[in-house]
């Protein structure tokens, strides 16, 4: 036995509407659009210090990274003082710059002992990382 209306749908429908299809493909469209932006790019999560008066560096530098508990990275590799002393060592000697990026609450004497450590390797150029956010 068979209904009227199930009659209609078996043969009164000619076309499928695709309005609802389109809308729904558009919408994962953007939605894989935008989740795929913020993909976070693995590396060492560094709070710079803000400064008014930062200025933007556009030559290439040797990076000294300070973490916030006071481990030293140079080129994501973990290092003694020791160690960075023999590297800036060779840094010296090809007269590059060194860029140190510190964390907010690295501890300022650790710094200063980098800091020292490059001028008295004769490195002319040390420079400190700030956001100017």
């Amino acid at each position: 036995m068979r209904f009227k209306k199930h009659m209609e749908l078996e043969h009164g429908l000619k076309q499928i509407d695709i309005a609802p299809l389109i809308d729904m493909v558009f919408q994962l469209l953007i939605f894989f659009m935008l989740t795929s932006s913020f993909v976070m790019q693995p590396g060492i999560k560094v709070n710079l210090p803000k400064a008014v008066t930062s200025e933007i560096v556009k030559y290439e530098n040797i990076e000294v990274v300070l973490s916030g508990e006071n481990v030293i990275y140079l080129n994501g590799k973990v290092l003694t003082m020791q160690e960075l002393n023999n590297l800036l060592k060779t840094v010296a000697k090809r007269q590059q710059p060194i860029l140190i990026k510190a964390d907010r609450r690295a501890s300022l004497g650790r710094v200063v002992e980098i800091w020292d450590m490059c001028r008295d390797l004769g490195i002319q150029q040390i420079n400190i990382a700030t956001s100017q956010e």
